[in-house]
């Protein structure tokens, strides 16, 4: 399996890359974290931590991600408040404000969904310090637009911190503050009638955030929104994987605002990676057209790329046969609007950026929790599935973005930064065109966790699990291979759906591509990876 690095990534990885992100091992992530919260971590980096400068009249809201740190991916319009009059006034032309959401659910076809769906759903957040505002800043934002009222008081917002408790709170921060106001205000336009589970986490740390991410899953969220992300990716980031890898439930993650490039944890085969659009008002059949948000200039924009680290989920068939395809995971799968030109409006009142009122933002953490709460109107994930994967057997139910650029990715593989026909890294498959693409009914899918490249010595004895998922409770799986080397061979693990390559590799060196299909009856799964033999 070819590894690609990017044009915009460094040319070297810090000292560092072969220890664990944390530098610590794996095992010793969780007790480190309870031990710690405000621990400093770092992570050998794939890029610099600048990030490209902004247009006049915009600024990024939250500061760089530092080593072991994590940035929130929303771009304000600083000289955009306005008032609520301002925004609802009939006399304002829909072209010259920010979108309502009103706006979103018609370009996104999904006002009908908005309007009878989402009930008893819960959506989580997951972001990080707290925003003591968060509760009124909501309620001011939906009764501006006629959005039923979702209060602690009532039951349909409740704030956690990191560990599941109602106290004591992170302490706050302006700039998370206003990332916490865009993310519960983008779900309340998206999924009106979901209830909204808001975890706060101590501070910006990668642990502490993927601490978050398991106690939303815990407290019984099935949909997840994470509009924050690393500056890159790191060598040795597979350490933090366990917080994000939830079969069953909805993990989306924004795929960055600075650019082509891509970033962790977008980047895993286990979540999906939103991308951002330019969302514009057109004389068309739709009423609206949508470009990719970035220039050709590795200017701002939505993130997107080729993985240099994280395998290629099975499922994500559309460029791996192409030639010069992405081997591993290919950023994006789906998008939305993320651009502050076309933006969104949102209210905030801590300590914002010109005094109490409305915004107009943008960045991938608007385009992902609209995306999370389009999968909420879709029904609840199936179990023992990635829901990453339920757009691309529903690619027909998308927008199709063909036009507009992120970056310059060279010819060969130009598709990972420009917007064409069909899949293209900036915006994946496409935007929502009705919820159809975002849910699955309860058919029996079996899912094998792709492995990536195996590199191991001529002649050692070799080991590999394959985890296998089945829709069904099965005691096992059956496993077909072809591919691998002489030597080895593969059996079901008893009381497990999981799969164990075992043997001796051979003495002489050799790359082999391997296929392993996991079959229960009439259902299977299957998966591509390769083992070299040094």
């Amino acid at each position: 399996m070819r590894t690609v690095l990017l044009t915009r990534q460094a040319v070297a990885v810090a000292a560092v890359a072969g220890l664990g992100v944390l530098g610590i091992s794996a095992p010793a992530i969780a007790s480190a974290a309870a031990a710690n919260d405000n621990a400093p971590q770092h992570a050998a980096r794939t890029r610099p931590l600048t990030r490209p400068a902004l247009p006049a009249g915009q600024r990024y809201v939250c500061p760089p991600a530092g080593p072991g740190q994590m940035t929130c991916m929303s771009i304000v319009k600083t000289a955009s408040r306005l008032t609520a009059a301002a925004l609802t006034a009939k006399a304002t032309p829909a072209a010259q404000r920010p979108y309502l959401p009103a706006d979103l659910r018609k370009a996104y076809k999904i006002a009908t969904a908005a309007a009878n769906s989402g009930g008893g759903r819960t959506v989580a957040i997951v972001d990080a310090f707290s925003d003591p505002h968060a509760s009124a800043d909501l309620a001011v934002y939906r009764h501006t637009f006629h959005l039923p009222a979702c209060t602690t008081s009532n039951g349909c917002l409740k704030i956690l911190n990191q560990r599941g408790k109602g106290s004591p709170l992170p302490l706050a921060n302006a700039n998370w503050a206003f990332e916490e106001s865009l993310d519960l205000d983008m779900v309340s336009a998206i999924c009106p009638k979901c209830h909204i589970l808001l975890i706060e986490a101590t501070n910006s740390s990668d642990v502490n955030l993927g601490t978050a991410e398991n106690t939303a899953i815990a407290r019984g969220a099935k949909y997840v929104s994470n509009s924050w992300s690393s500056n890159g990716e790191s060598s040795s980031q597979s350490a933090l994987n366990h917080f994000f890898n939830h079969p069953g439930h909805v993990i989306a993650f924004a795929s960055g605002d600075f650019g082509y490039g891509p970033n962790y944890p977008a980047d895993l085969q286990y979540v999906t990676s939103v991308g951002g659009t330019s969302l514009r008002h057109a004389s068309n059949g739709r009423g609206w057209t949508e470009s990719v948000w970035g220039t050709s200039a590795n200017t701002s924009g939505t993130g997107s790329g080729c993985s240099a680290f994280q395998a290629k989920p099975s499922w994500q068939l559309a460029d791996a046969n192409r030639a010069n395809g992405c081997k591993n995971r290919t950023l994006n799968d789906v998008a939305a609007v993320a651009d502050p030109n076309t933006g969104v409006a949102i209210y905030d009142s801590y300590r914002a950026p010109s005094g109490p009122g409305f915004y107009q933002v943008g960045g991938t953490s608007a385009s992902t929790p609209i995306i999370t709460g389009i999968y909420a109107l879709a029904g609840a994930p199936v179990v023992n599935t990635y829901p990453a994967e339920y757009p691309y057997l529903h690619a027909r139910n998308l927008f199709d973005v063909t036009s507009g650029a992120n970056g310059n990715c060279g010819t060969a593989q130009a598709y990972l930064c420009h917007g064409i026909r069909g899949f293209d890294g900036p915006t994946g498959l496409g935007t929502p065109n009705g919820t159809t693409a975002f849910g699955l009914r309860p058919v029996r899918r079996i899912t094998l966790v792709d492995p990536g490249t195996q590199t191991r010595g001529a002649g050692t004895a070799f080991s590999l699990k394959i985890t296998g998922l089945d829709t069904r409770k099965v005691s096992s799986l059956h496993f077909v291979e072809s591919g691998l080397p002489a030597g080895l061979s593969i059996h079901a693990i008893l009381h497990s759906t999981n799969g164990l390559i075992s043997g001796r590799l051979p003495s002489a060196p050799g790359t082999f591509h391997v296929t392993i299909t996991g079959k229960d009856g009439s259902a299977s799964g299957t998966t591509h990876f390769t083992i070299v033999v040094s």
